[in-house]
């Protein structure tokens, strides 16, 4: 490609989201109730009946997000739209959990998986403090509710974790944990302190972040770990025969590195609020996003490989979007908070990667997975749980950020 934007421009990274956002909307938008989960290459909704928690939960943040920044009504009836399907269709009003799975026939649904799972939980509270943030006050007592929800039924104060699943009725009875349901109920937890102001929401977040990125990481070479058994040991071969699991994958994930090495950031900045020493955020934020450009940036095609195994060898070669743009924010962020310019470069470089090989210039949105050299899979854009969460999300972390950036002479 010989011609790219201005990555540094705020009006670029708007526009961008902007042309994602026609990708998905209306097509996504189901009359009857929800969203559309799964989008070929053109738009084409290709399974228009099964629905996903996470992608359900998912399209009310973007939906949120993008009426906060372009102002349009028709996206924040999307948001009234989608939580309205969090609290029908995929909520047990006699348990008040909710169901990961589900089957909708435009009248009603049936449940195909009932489990509740932190992870869900976390993009409901997720959802509901954007949902409040775009103006759905009777949000504000769905993310009070979500909160109690995760503190009953999965927290363990022993640990300072919340545990990972529980059977429709609350019990947890699976001996698995895992570090990807706390990452995002830390990145919940402090959209809901953005949205509320309600400090608790902050200092469980911090929490979780001390515990995931400190202690749990101290027990696996100073990296984060994706296993771990019921007492939070490292788990070093679960699933290591399914290593693309969707949700559960082997091996060390450098997008997660990256992604906390941003959450980290801004839990820095609500440091006024935070109740113990803070001056450990910055130095693990820059050392997460070191180990992950170093074990995983690939010097000959490009872009971040998926996974990497203990002994420093790649384990996943392929290139997932959500890494790509979960280390776009990361350096952004860092570039911003330190002055480097080494982040500013390592951002213009991703971004001319991704805007070659990941992004859909005809049609919007962007290619889900790629191989090492950077071809499709398949014409599947965007399946369930994909939604474009992540890459618009970045570009809504960034633009504040460049802001910050100093200017090169």
């Amino acid at each position: 490609m010989d011609h790219y934007p201005d990555f540094f421009s705020p009006a670029t990274l708007s526009g961008h989201v902007a042309h994602t956002m026609s990708f998905y909307h209306p097509r996504a938008v189901d009359p009857s109730g929800g969203f559309y989960h799964f989008f070929r290459d053109d738009g084409s909704i290709y399974d228009r009946r099964t629905r996903h928690l996470v992608s359900s939960t998912r399209f009310v943040f973007v939906y949120a997000n993008a009426w906060r920044h372009f102002q349009d009504p028709d996206y924040q009836r999307m948001v009234r739209h989608g939580v309205d399907f969090l609290r029908r269709a995929h909520r047990n009003p006699e348990t008040g959990g909710y169901a990961w799975l589900l089957e909708w026939d435009g009248g009603g649904a049936r449940v195909l998986d009932a489990d509740n799972h932190c992870y869900g939980l976390a993009f409901l509270l997720l959802a509901y403090a954007h949902a409040l943030n775009a103006g759905i006050e009777e949000a504000r007592g769905w993310i009070r509710e979500t909160f109690a929800l995760m503190e009953q039924h999965f927290w363990e104060e022993e640990h300072g974790l919340y545990a990972d699943q529980a059977s429709a009725d609350w019990s947890v009875r699976d001996p698995y944990r895992g570090q990807n349901a706390n990452m995002h109920a830390c990145e919940a937890l402090l959209a809901a302190f953005r949205a509320t102001n309600h400090l608790p929401y902050l200092h469980r977040a911090e929490t979780l972040a001390r515990n995931i990125t400190q202690r749990q990481a101290g027990r696996a070479g100073g990296m984060i770990w994706e296993h771990y058994t019921h007492d939070w040991q490292v788990d070093w071969d679960f699933n290591l025969h399914d290593k693309a699991n969707l949700f559960r994958p082997w091996g060390y994930q450098p997008g997660h590195f990256t992604e906390w090495s941003k959450l980290l950031l801004q839990l820095e900045a609500q440091g006024q609020h935070l109740l113990g020493a803070r001056d450990w955020l910055l130095p693990a934020a820059q050392d997460l996003y070191a180990k992950a450009l170093r074990h995983a940036w690939d010097a000959r095609h490009g872009g971040l490989h998926y996974g990497f195994a203990p002994d420093g060898s790649v384990c996943d070669a392929d290139k997932y979007f959500w890494v790509q743009a979960e280390t776009l924010a990361a350096s952004a962020l860092l570039g911003a908070r330190t002055g480097a310019e080494r982040y500013w470069v390592d951002y213009e470089r991703l971004w001319r990667y991704c805007w070659e090989h990941f992004v859909d210039h005809e049609h919007g949105a962007w290619y889900r997975i790629l191989t090492a050299d950077n071809r499709k899979y398949s014409d599947e854009k965007s399946p369930a749980g994909k939604v474009d969460y992540h890459t618009m999300g970045a570009c809504w972390d960034i633009i504040p950020a460049l802001a910050q950036r100093r200017p090169q002479a």
